[in-house]
């Protein structure tokens, strides 16, 4: 289906080029199907001296997709996906968490040519209240994103955005954090390369301080994928991620501070050696 997509769609592109996947750490996906269809994630992640460990298992049957999920914190995270239950287009989404009761929010999107509608609603006695929506059209798409905590009537969120989208480019800007915060972003397609680049602008009005981040990916083949970014911070990374079954990936990536690096390389310092040549024949005394 055409049409605008989710607000949470909006910028996403440009996002996932330039922070997916990119972490300090080691991480290992492998996923595993059996005879009825049911997929088995297991995850293992290095984070300096420790290993966190996830796994996750996926039924589908016709329009139902139940996915359960245990992390080595001893928390197991439980979502089910209708869709097309009531209406063409409507998505219905019940999550929620062991041992965390208040976990459970129940979630309906809805996708249109021209809106799309994500609600959602968590089910405690005072309950946080999400409404986010994007109209117009694949091209055009203009969209809000705003929350209320029911307990204290109070607004958490309230966000914009504009996106604009064509064959090989997708632009965005958002305003967030309340309005505190402008961020711009840009998503190109190198034609017929396997090559895309990203970039991200941030303009915060509280701090007047403005962040840039700019990356890259390009596929080695279909199931090779290197990337690399670097931020006004000075702080660059680089990652690469291979699908070596079906779903199942290995992916290293490593961020090196380059100023850092440069400020260790002007704090060298050189000392004096002594000299053991005869005064009259030393050239290295001024």
């Amino acid at each position: 289906m055409g049409g605008p997509g989710l607000y949470s769609g909006i910028g996403k592109k440009a996002k996932d080029l330039l922070y997916r996947d990119y972490q300090t750490d080691h991480k290992f996906t492998l996923t595993t199907y059996t005879a009825n269809g049911a997929a088995i994630t297991a995850t293992s992640t290095k984070k300096a001296d420790l290993i966190l460990g996830e796994i996750q298992s996926q039924i589908k049957n016709k329009n139902i997709t139940v996915d359960v999920k245990a992390n080595s914190a001893s928390n197991v995270i439980t979502t089910i996906t209708a869709d097309d239950l009531a209406a063409p287009g409507l998505k219905t989404i019940l999550s929620f968490a062991v041992p965390d009761q208040k976990s459970g929010k129940v979630e309906l999107q809805y996708l249109h040519d021209y809106a799309g509608i994500n609600a959602s609603i968590g089910l405690t006695a005072n309950p946080v209240v999400n409404l986010s929506g994007a109209f117009g059209t694949s091209a055009l798409a203009v969209g809000a994103d705003v929350s209320l905590d029911t307990a204290t009537k109070n607004f958490t969120k309230y966000n914009a955005a504009l996106s604009y989208t064509n064959q090989d480019l997708i632009a965005s800007l958002n305003l967030n954090n309340k309005g505190d915060s402008l961020t711009a972003s840009y998503y190109h397609i190198v034609e017929k390369s396997g090559t895309a680049v990203g970039a991200e602008l941030t303009h915060s009005f509280l701090s007047n301080e403005n962040s840039l981040t700019f990356g890259t990916q390009h596929t080695l083949d279909p199931l090779t994928l290197v990337k690399a970014r670097i931020n006004n911070s000075g702080k660059a990374s680089a990652l690469i991620q291979h699908e070596f079954r079906p779903k199942s990936l290995c992916t290293i990536s490593a961020e090196v501070d380059t100023k850092a690096i440069e400020k260790s390389s002007k704090s060298v310092r050189f000392e004096e050696l002594p000299c053991f040549i005869p005064e009259e024949f030393c050239l290295c005394s001024v």
